[in-house]
């Protein structure tokens, strides 16, 4: 089973949105970790790099996966607008 790992930005950003979009953001995280390669509409893989983007409403969670020490690297949580900058 896979961990989930928040870096300093994303922990950051955790912290000052609402609540409630905070606890959905989790929420989706926290569903793949049972397995973060199973079908899902709402994840893509970015081109040029190591890592993937979760859809959740107007939000993008960007994470990597490290397969070898089972983890989920959260980097970045930004509105869909400043996420990919």
């Amino acid at each position: 089973m896979y961990k989930i790992l928040y870096s300093r930005e994303a922990a950051k950003t955790m912290l000052k949105i609402p609540r409630h979009t905070a606890r959905r953001i989790r929420e989706k995280l926290e569903a793949l970790v049972a397995d973060p390669f199973a079908k899902n509409n709402n994840v893509t893989e970015l081109a040029g790099q190591d890592a993937y983007r979760l859809r959740i409403g107007d939000w993008r969670a960007i994470y990597s996966i490290r397969r070898n020490v089972l983890e989920i690297l959260v980097i970045k949580v930004a509105p869909r607008g400043g996420a990919y900058k």
